[in-house]
């Protein structure tokens, strides 16, 4: 535990960020995991409704640094692939 008052606000300021940011990723993952579902399922529209709103995400999600943009180009690339090869 922090002595010194600015350290104490600071642990209370991450433990805030910390959990802010795993919900976020959380809701990043549940996404694509949508998009993956509907392509599992062969339903088409389903999967490219699913396809814009995952890649909006992925693309907040690096613009806001949650994601490296490398991470997002590489996850969007692979949500176009499977996409396509439907």
């Amino acid at each position: 535990m922090p002595n010194i008052k600015s350290a104490s606000k600071r642990v209370e300021l991450s433990r805030a960020a910390e959990a802010a940011n795993k919900a976020k990723k959380s809701a990043l993952k549940t996404t694509i995991k949508k998009f993956d579902a509907a392509v599992a399922a062969g339903n088409k529209e389903e999967a490219a409704v699913a396809y814009k709103v995952a890649v909006k995400a992925i693309d907040k999600a690096a613009v806001t640094g949650l994601i490296h943009k490398n991470n997002a180009a590489r996850k969007k690339s692979r949500l176009t692939l499977s996409i396509n090869a439907m």
